[in-house]
């Protein structure tokens, strides 16, 4: 069946892909339940037993196969779709999939798709429905799609960093000597949803403290903070399929003036990349620039990551600051900013903002006070 049209976002931006498939000599994509799905369409799949797969293809009607009982999805949407909906029975699926191959046209074709994404299961039924195809991967043209967030999406962006940070400071008078990195990071969650977070969190709280906190990507442990630890908090909240991700460092108590210290050279780092980040700047850049302070500062060998990535519907995509990157940042770019130090089996320190790139400089979505801060 083929719905009918009218205006729509998502008419826009399946053009846009259109032009990006062509530009790329790809003759059509095929995108299951994720992120670009969503995107393209509106449509929220979840990846399960039952294989959901469309194809676009450049000037014409995208098709999708999918389960009948996710048929009602399709009712309301404003953009035109041929719907190519199983039943339960098993050997109905490959009949399915043969039918939108056949009038998406894509056997003998080069086919985009996201190697990240698309699963065996659904591969193999596209294979077998199109035997001639040939799939590529077009993860870097999706993800260009993507990197370039419109108003829409930059005031979705900025609720959920103002939604983090509320739920952050509902969750800090919980923080007490003695309370275990679990405790925080239970509040912590529950607080998001308080706020309005959506119920999908971008990841689960990263509560670390002491010596855990000299782990990037600790998980919430068992153990209670204890007076001269330092707290690192790395959380983000969503806000109609929109993420943020921030990170601040508070003290436990009185800490030691080395710890202090890296505080100091992190907040100096966190604002030297944020003050270079703008338009024509190479991502690589603002890693330079944050990474010349720390380095500068005896630390170096203590910043082993990237100064960040970017942010939108996923947690970690397209640009990626880090070293040596040539990609030029324009406006509707956004990502995050956060330099660390971590000394071993001690402490650490990272402090993280999100940023959009404006037409003449960036703005920090988030804004929560970034100093390290003694919280008992």
């Amino acid at each position: 069946m083929t719905l009918p049209i009218n205006s729509s976002p998502y008419t826009a931006r399946q053009a846009r892909l259109a032009e990006t498939l062509q530009a790329a000599q790809f003759e059509a994509a095929v995108l299951n339940p994720g992120p670009s799905l969503v995107y393209l369409t509106g449509m929220h799949f979840h990846l399960s037993e039952r294989p959901v797969v469309m194809i676009f293809k450049p000037g014409a009607t995208p098709c999708i196969v999918l389960p009948e009982l996710e048929s009602a999805k399709l009712k309301h949407l404003d953009y035109p779709i041929q719907a190519f909906p199983y039943t339960e029975a098993v050997e109905d699926w490959a009949a399915a999939f043969g039918r939108a191959a056949q009038a998406a046209g894509i056997d003998g074709k080069t086919v985009g798709v996201e190697p990240r994404g698309l699963r065996f299961l659904e591969f193999q039924f596209l294979t077998n429905a199109a035997p001639k195809a040939n799939f590529v991967s077009a993860e870097a043209n999706l993800a260009a799609l993507r990197m370039y967030k419109d108003a829409g999406e930059i005031v979705a962006m900025r609720k959920a960093a103002e939604i983090a940070q509320r739920a952050l400071q509902a969750t800090l008078p919980v923080v007490q000597i003695g309370v275990s990195e679990r405790e925080i990071a239970s509040e912590l969650t529950l607080q998001l949803l308080r706020a309005g977070s959506d119920p999908e969190l971008p990841f689960a709280p990263i509560i670390s403290g002491g010596p855990n906190s000299a782990n990037p990507h600790a998980t919430p442990s068992k153990r209670v903070l204890q007076a001269g630890d330092l707290l690192v908090i790395d959380w983000g909240a969503s806000y109609q399929g929109y993420f943020s991700d921030i990170t601040r460092t508070f003290a436990i108590g009185e800490i030691e003036p080395e710890y202090v210290r890296i505080g100091q050279l992190v907040l100096e780092a966190n604002l030297a990349g944020r003050r270079i980040a703008g338009p024509g700047i190479e991502a690589g850049q603002v890693d330079q620039a944050a990474r010349a302070v720390i380095e500068q500062g005896g630390y170096g060998p203590y910043f082993f990551h990237r100064t960040g990535h970017g942010l939108g519907m996923e947690g970690h995509e397209e640009p990626y600051i880090r070293s040596g990157s040539t990609v030029l940042l324009k406006p509707g770019m956004t990502f995050t900013i956060e330099p660390g130090i971590y000394l071993p089996d001690r402490n650490g320190v990272r402090i993280e903002d999100d940023v959009v790139i404006t037409e003449d400089g960036s703005e920090s979505l988030t804004n929560l006070h970034r100093q390290v801060t003694r919280l008992v």
